[in-house]
């Protein structure tokens, strides 16, 4: 089928493997950095480390492509704090970047979840795409611990440094979306004609019920499936052109079209 082909050629793209490069140069007030790359997505994620002694490193930031260009191939990279291994146990370091430290991207990309609205769906795809699939049912147990039967941006970061997965695969309306776990920046948008019966709230998972906070954002148990994914992404993609155009043709949607930032509409 045309979809298996396409998901197929998608992911042996994206799990290249990982990409390290030196950094260029720094930018500490804005926080950004840039390296010197043949070709790279927007929104791919990962590490900078420094070298702390011969042979000795350390991570201190988390890094997202927010841009390149094609003529110097240069890439912008900004600079996040990194606290997915904090204790407060332990002393920190108060090491900094420098030119010459070195940039992970791309890491864990060779593990992914999928967000599927149905059981059908979610195996189709699955069996389709050859990766190290994270099966909902963990993240369902992370939404659980963090009380939120409507998943945040949030609890994706979450669920990508606890399962060390990299890529996150969204079905929407016959489409997939192959999104970084952790920038939430979409890298790709693929067709996958597949017929859709049946929806599970709040994603395919065999957890019946995800327990809830007593109040705040996420707490509330989610209603509809494809508002709620489709806004998460806007949110975050908010320059992205082609997924504005699938949210214009859905009159349903248009209110998610304020989330924009592009130069021309």
């Amino acid at each position: 089928m045309k979809y298996i082909i396409v998901l197929i050629f998608l992911f042996l793209g994206l799990s290249a493997g990982v990409i390290k490069t030196p950094i260029v140069s720094l930018d500490e007030e804005n926080q950004t950095a840039t390296i010197s790359i043949d070709k790279i997505d927007i929104g791919m994620s990962g590490f900078a480390f420094h070298q702390i002694a011969p042979g000795h490193t350390s991570i201190l930031k988390n890094v997202v492509v927010t841009d390149f260009d094609v003529e110097s191939k240069t890439a912008t990279l900004k600079l996040i704090e990194f606290n997915a291994l904090r204790n407060n146990s332990l002393p920190s370091g108060k090491w900094k970047l420098a030119v010459g430290d070195t940039v992970e991207l791309a890491f864990g990309y060779t593990r992914a979840l999928l967000v599927a609205p149905s059981e059908e769906i979610y195996y189709r795809i699955t069996k389709s795409v050859k990766v190290q699939w994270v099966h909902p049912d963990l993240f369902a147990t992370v939404l659980s611990f963090r009380g939120h039967p409507t998943p945040l941006k949030e609890d994706f970061e979450a669920m990508s440094i606890a399962s060390s997965s990299g890529l996150l695969f969204i079905y929407l309306d016959k489409k997939v979306y192959t999104v970084d776990m952790l920038s939430m920046k979409i890298l790709s948008i693929s067709d996958a004609p597949l017929t859709q019966d049946s929806v599970k709230l709040p994603f395919y998972s065999r957890v019946e019920e995800i327990d809830a906070n007593w109040f705040g954002e996420g707490s509330d148990e989610l209603e509809e499936y494809e508002p709620h994914y489709y806004e998460l992404l806007a949110q975050n993609n908010t320059k992205n052109s082609e997924l504005y155009k699938i949210i214009e043709a859905k009159p349903e949607l248009h209110k998610l079209l304020d989330k924009f930032e592009l130069e021309e509409k």
